[in-house]
């Protein structure tokens, strides 16, 4: 809350073939997330700038709007929580700094054991109750959107581009999502709701602890073994790694998490909710974490001096 821009400044590469460059932990499509500290060096951050030029290009200025509403609301220790900040180039969202690095990156090094998976899931129930309890559909989980803090505790990413406000009982049609995380009925285009977040958490569930389920280089061809929706799961898997898997993804209203007792069936695998909750579990998650540099957890990414050009449409002069 007391975060001022003018504070902020960029942390730097301390060896290897960018030293001295500023440290850049991701780069898409939105724009590059850099690491960032304070002149009085007390905190890590994580800043995303976005092109305010891309924003008006794409049409994305009603979500970005929507995002920041949303993220000044949340306060959850399973979400990456955010401040936003503007200039006539660039929009900057501030995120907390997680030094463990995403899921993702750990995953290509293979297979996680079954406690890292039951931990991971865990804290994504966690983020999910918590936005499910706002009226806000997530959309987007995928291993790239969960990130370590420095205890290993997972916390989620959220990009409001996927995420919406839904009221209960209502349905959403909107084709969005992560092509092999997809609900059939998002492909089916048969009207949604928060019962997509219950299907991708059992896709997430099968990720961690087998590999993608659905996996294909074009789009059309993983939808289609979604619809068939055949699971095959491998002999080492152990039964109720498999009995949790179909109970999230069979159809909407069969689906755990989406019956009369909600989150809540979800919540009955044996775990110490209450101290997960306030942060007194070990996570097994921290053998995980590499040891080094505050970034070394995260792929390196060589300095980008473009600018972006200015923009004065004003579509932001609420932001």
């Amino acid at each position: 809350s007391t975060l001022r821009f003018k504070d902020l400044v960029p942390v730097l590469y301390q060896e290897g073939r960018f030293l001295g460059d500023p440290v850049t932990l991701g780069v898409g499509g939105f724009g590059r997330v850099e690491l960032m500290t304070t002149v009085n060096h007390g905190k890590y951050y994580a800043m995303k700038r976005v092109s305010k030029k891309h924003i008006v290009a794409k049409r994305q200025e009603e979500h970005m709007l929507f995002e920041k509403k949303i993220l000044k609301a949340i306060q959850c220790d399973f979400i990456v929580l955010h401040a936003a900040f503007k200039d006539t180039r660039y929009i900057y969202m501030v995120m907390e700094f997680c030094g463990g690095g995403e899921i993702w990156t750990k995953l290509k090094e293979g297979r996680f054991d079954e406690s890292i998976a039951v931990f991971c899931t865990a804290c994504v129930v966690e983020a999910y109750a918590y936005l499910h309890k706002k009226n806000i559909m997530y959309r987007d989980l995928k291993p790239e959107n969960l990130m370590l803090d420095i205890k290993g505790y997972v916390k989620l990413q959220v990009d409001f581009g996927f995420a919406k406000e839904l009221v209960r009982g209502e349905k959403t049609y909107s084709f969005v999502g992560t092509p092999e995380y997809m609900a059939p009925e998002i492909i089916k285009n048969q009207g949604h709701d928060f019962a997509v977040d219950f299907w991708s958490l059992g896709i997430l569930i099968f990720e961690l602890l087998v590999g993608p389920p659905f996996s294909s280089s074009e789009p059309q061809k993983i939808y289609a073994k979604i619809l068939e929706g055949a699971l095959k799961y491998p002999p080492y898997l152990n039964e109720a790694a498999k009995s949790i898997i179909s109970k999230l993804c069979p159809r909407p209203g069969q689906r755990l998490g989406n019956k009369k007792d909600g989150i809540k069936d979800v919540r009955n695998h044996s775990m110490n909710w209450h101290k997960l909750r306030v942060g007194q579990l070990d996570a097994p998650t921290v053998r995980l974490i590499r040891k080094g540099p505050c970034y070394i957890n995260f792929d390196r990414f060589p300095l980008d001096q473009t600018k972006a050009d200015e923009e004065f449409s004003g579509w932001d002069h609420d932001y």
